[in-house]
């Protein structure tokens, strides 16, 4: 009589499970717009998106903040690459900073991807790393601002000392906002920056690019020269913003990010 109860109760257990799966598939509110999928940068977190999320929401844009674990290129972008495959339809992808190296690599061959955002961001080509783009041209002055931490495994994380990270990092956030950003910010490895990209993504999916005038983690030389080179369908320049131009201007980010969905998901 056992065998037969467990039987049963393995039968009806394998009939429910195309039903769970639906369900659980459909508890999420449907949407026509496509999912943006918002990648942070080195020195920040998910939470650097929270403005920008919260205007895509209320937009009714499908939204996802990965948790970029800023050890290494390629690795961090199988990470959301893996990410990417979990979502269903359409995708507007978003970098933030090294996030940007991160999407580069990450929505190679994924044609879910319609179109790649770069807020304050590198955009490489082959071989190139975050740190010799922004020494492309003069104005970074973030290495003059790094605390090494070495790791048991020989590579060393890196920090922006909390003294010098609001006019490092935010100089147009308030002071009460930046003083819990540097507490609060997440390392990257010196590796990741100075890890080689490969082909990037940029050469195949349209793109568009925002930053500030005075961002001094990567000079606005910088985000000129690789949003020409990307063929960047948009390019806005923010007067007098920082590296976090998400936080301190959401609503121009907002509305790039909208454009970029207008023209690519129909």
């Amino acid at each position: 009589m056992n065998k037969l109860w467990r039987k049963w109760v393995v039968l009806l257990v394998a009939a429910l499970v195309p039903f769970v799966g639906s369900s659980a598939r459909g508890s999420a509110p449907e949407s026509d717009k496509p999912t943006v999928v918002l990648v942070h940068g080195a020195f920040a977190d998910s939470s650097s998106w929270n403005r920008v999320a919260s205007g895509l929401l209320a937009a009714g844009y499908p939204v996802v903040s990965a948790s970029n674990p800023l050890r290494g290129v390629k690795s961090d972008a199988s990470y959301v690459a893996r990410l990417i495959d979990s979502i269903p339809g359409p995708i507007i992808l978003v970098g933030h900073s090294y996030g940007g190296l991160v999407i580069s690599a990450a929505a190679s061959g994924k044609s879910q991807v319609k179109a790649l955002v770069y807020v304050a961001a590198f955009a490489p080509a082959a071989r190139e790393s975050a740190f010799t783009l922004s020494e492309k041209f003069p104005g970074s002055s973030l290495g003059e601002t790094l605390v090494p931490v070495p790791l048991a495994d020989g590579l060393t994380d890196l920090y922006i000392d909390q003294a010098k990270f609001a006019q490092q990092f935010a100089a147009d956030v308030p002071e009460s906002e930046t003083r819990l950003m540097a507490a609060t910010q997440r390392p990257v490895t010196d590796a990741a920056l100075n890890e080689p990209a490969g082909e990037p993504a940029w050469a195949s999916i349209p793109s568009w690019f925002i930053y500030g005038s005075e961002d001094r983690n990567i000079p606005a030389e910088v985000e000129a020269f690789m949003a020409k080179r990307a063929g960047a369908k948009e390019t806005v320049r923010v007067q007098g913003a920082s590296h976090v131009v998400m936080i301190s201007h959401p609503k121009r980010v907002v509305r790039l990010i909208e454009a970029a969905a207008a023209a690519t998901c129909h």
